[in-house]
């Protein structure tokens, strides 16, 4: 019963605090979002932020450095149990190690297929069921801020499986599976 008090309160924990950790400061009632932008990046770079981009693909991500390498692919990996370790990967436009081969309308339908170029599908971790509802303003915008970041050349791990991972990487269980039920 214990295991599972404490499996609830992190769950509570983490639902307040958001998927990396830091709790969000509180948004006046009155505070609206922007409605014009001066550009179609200064959009998009609105979007990764409301979006959270950065909890997940940060090299910091869940670390005591959260911000640190911005899109630049996380070092913490998040399990699947019975799939594999995925690493968010980063979202710079380098040729190599991002997504420089990918163009502007790869990106926007990826974010809302969940679906890479090469059809492969994109981690479960990656809420693409959420952005599927972006229009086609927001995901070429979200699109076009991703290819005007800076080129980095951090290279995250490949998917693994727990054996094979590099670590560390986070697993999530549900109270039922961690208890041994279904």
């Amino acid at each position: 019963m214990l295991r599972l008090s404490v499996l609830a309160l992190a769950a509570a924990s983490f639902a307040v605090a958001g998927c990396d950790g830091r709790v969000a400061p509180a948004v006046a009632a009155d505070a609206a979002a922007p409605t014009s932008f001066g550009s179609v990046v200064e959009r998009g770079r609105y979007l990764a932020a409301i979006m959270d981009c950065g909890g997940c693909h940060n090299a910091g991500s869940f670390s005591p450095r959260p911000d640190a390498g911005y899109l630049q692919g996380a070092e913490v990996g998040h399990e699947v149990p019975g799939m594999g370790i995925f690493y968010p990967p980063n979202l710079t436009p380098h040729p190599e190690v991002g997504l420089g081969r990918w163009s502007v309308e790869q990106i926007a339908a990826a974010i809302r297929s969940g679906r890479r170029p090469d059809g492969r599908e994109l981690a479960p971790a990656m809420p693409w069921r959420a952005y599927s509802a972006l229009s086609d303003e927001d995901a070429l915008a979200l699109a076009t801020y991703l290819k005007s970041l800076p080129p980095s050349s951090h290279r995250v791990a490949a998917p693994a499986t727990p054996e094979t991972a590099p670590r560390p990487y986070l697993t999530m269980r549900s109270p039922a599976s961690a208890a041994g039920g279904r």
